[in-house]
């Protein structure tokens, strides 16, 4: 048989029960009671170690007394750990939360670590301004890594090539890379971006359509928007944006006769979209279809389309890339992603070398979903 729990062992002695520094320590509240300092440790810690009448007496003698419970910053260090895991998101903290594919990701994530004593804590690291106004202390993107007190990381947004991405690895915590290059130092968790990419492309082509434009995900931390020369394509760092170019070219140089013009928006947002497009279809009257990298950029498109009093998909055709909810209702033809369950694979990924075993790689497929945005194009389709 277990052991019965302990119970509540009386009434409590008499006396001043404040330590001589005057806070009300633990041992205070163990005095008190006339129990021992691990009975009031484990009302906090390890409730399931006392009966529920002698935990509910300990936390009432507690609030009498004015103790808050043990400090965080002490337990973790007596535990060796802080039960936060730091999500490393490279971008302004409000796209974490504007961005709809972000905000899937990041729910999937709290949901399959919460149940673990886990907290996640969002590291936004904007790029620096670029005109910073005289006196401003210099940009450090690798601060928020360096000093924050984590069990481990998550990176779900870094150019390959990033400080910040350095920062993490150096720290020689956990980590899982969430559609990143593979490292050594890290467990890659990330969906097939190219072969999505790709499968748009050839719909595209397949319905006849020859000019096609791009509009683009971030490629390189040095921020550009406007058409994407050879050279800004030979430096793209976020594998993203760099995987589903690819995928869109591979598609391309099966169609001799077709062209791509890509071209990059600074933000991955649906006013991006609109003005990337309305330029775009300006410098390249003879497009037909435009490839989007996301779902909030094919907004865009869309408004575009409508401010030009263009017909989809009659007279343009738009693809997107995410399939967010919003997209079904949109009727807008696009590359579905597993979002939600990235989300729950990468939080098993970082329990699992959380627990000291080691975590496998994993890439989830994508799949075309083909709705109301594409068409055939009509014949000698051209805009002035």
């Amino acid at each position: 048989m277990p052991p019965a729990k302990p119970t509540d062992p009386g009434g409590p002695p008499t006396g001043n029960p404040r330590s001589a520094g005057g806070r009300v320590t633990l041992r205070d509240v163990a005095r008190t009671l006339g129990v021992s300092v691990a009975t009031v440790s484990n009302a906090y810690n390890r409730p399931d170690q006392l009966s529920e009448d002698l935990r509910r007496r300990v936390l009432q003698a507690a609030r009498e007394l004015g103790y808050n419970g043990p400090d965080p910053l002490a337990r973790s260090l007596r535990r060796g750990r802080t039960g936060v895991l730091g999500v490393v998101y490279d971008a302004p903290l409000e796209y974490a939360f504007a961005d709809p594919a972000a905000a899937l990701f990041l729910g999937s994530v709290t949901r399959a670590v919460q149940h673990h004593d886990l907290n996640v804590l969002l590291l936004a690291s904007p790029h620096a301004a670029p005109h910073p106004p005289a006196g401003a202390p210099a940009h450090d993107p690798t601060g928020p890594v360096r000093s924050a007190s984590v069990d481990g990381f998550i990176v779900y947004c870094a150019a390959d090539d990033s400080p910040l991405l350095r920062a993490v690895l150096e720290r020689g915590l956990p980590t899982v890379l969430v559609d990143q290059e593979r490292h050594d130092e890290a467990v890659n968790i990330g969906i097939d971006d190219a072969g999505g990419a790709q499968a748009a492309a050839e719909h595209l082509l397949s319905l006849g359509h020859r000019h096609l434009g791009v509009l683009c995900l971030e490629l390189a931390e040095q921020r550009a928007s406007g058409p994407v020369s050879p050279e800004r394509e030979a430096q793209a760092s976020y594998r993203t944006s760099d995987q589903r170019l690819r995928g869109y070219r591979a598609a391309i140089r099966a169609c001799p006769d077709a062209a791509l013009h890509p071209t990059e928006a600074p933000h991955n947002t649906p006013q991006a979209g609109e003005a990337l497009t309305l330029d775009l279809l300006r410098r390249h009257p003879d497009i037909t279809a435009v490839l989007c990298m996301s779902d909030v950029l094919a907004q865009g498109a869309l408004r575009a389309a409508a401010s030009l009093g263009l017909r989809v998909p009659q007279d343009l055709s738009v693809t997107g890339y995410d399939d967010l909810p919003s997209s079904e209702s949109l009727n807008l033809t696009t590359v579905w992603q597993p979002t939600g369950d990235k989300g729950e694979r990468v939080g098993q990924a970082i329990l699992t070398l959380l627990a000291g075993q080691p975590a496998q790689p994993v890439t989830l497929p994508t799949r075309l979903v083909v709705r109301g945005t594409t068409a055939p194009p009509r014949p000698q389709a051209t805009r002035d």
